[in-house]
């Protein structure tokens, strides 16, 4: 997994509120476990109509907001089924951190295990982003981690939260099972300096 420590982007705005995992990445592109291509099924039902035709008024097709790496979303992000597929979409198409006022907890913990940022803002903050995309679709954010701050396109710095563990994993670029191997030797040390018939019970 690629660490995450500060990233300068433009936003890519969706101001939807309840976007659920369905239309993240719709039900029939769940049937393998290959995260290959899932880019292009992010928002797949919203981006194409029904010939397949790309819709031209969806904000990732409109040509100003290729190769943005910050989702600005509505309030809720990432509710409904606890699908890991929907992370995996967005970090597929591109996308390294989603903002939002608030988002769904299986959503996050899965956004967090995979390497993608969700940031939490206030509604205010969240608006005001949005009218900034909308009067300058140029405008860009700074997402520092290690300070958990992010700068907005007027200057303006804001805070938001995160849990200490995944914010370790992220800075790193690791996940889960990655930390629990870089543990080994000191597992192995620990193990030595007990009786067998200790670590056998």
């Amino acid at each position: 997994m690629e660490p995450f420590t500060t990233l300068r982007s433009r936003l890519v705005p969706l101001p939807h509120d309840n976007v659920d995992t369905d239309q993240i990445i719709p039900a029939r592109f769940l049937k393998g476990t290959d995260k290959t291509g899932l880019g292009q099924a992010l928002f797949a039902d919203w981006r194409v109509d029904e010939a397949g035709r790309p819709r031209p008024d969806f904000p990732l097709n409109r040509p100003e907001f290729a190769g943005a790496k910050v989702l600005l979303a509505g309030d809720n992000f990432g509710c409904g089924s606890s699908r890991e597929h929907a992370p995996w979409a967005l970090l597929a198409y591109g996308f390294r951190a989603v903002i939002s006022t608030s988002f769904a907890d299986i959503f996050r913990n899965n956004a967090l295990k995979n390497g993608l940022l969700p940031v939490v803002v206030d509604p205010e903050t969240l608006q005001a982003l949005f009218a900034a995309v909308a009067a300058d679709p140029t405008v860009e954010v700074q997402v520092d981690l290690a300070r958990q701050t992010l700068r907005l396109p007027n200057g303006r710095e804001v805070t938001f939260p995160i849990e200490p563990f995944a914010k370790r994993l992220l800075l790193e670029g690791k996940d889960e099972l990655e930390y629990l191997l870089s543990l080994a030797p000191a597992i192995q040390e620990y193990e030595a300096t007990h009786p067998v018939w200790v670590r056998t019970v």
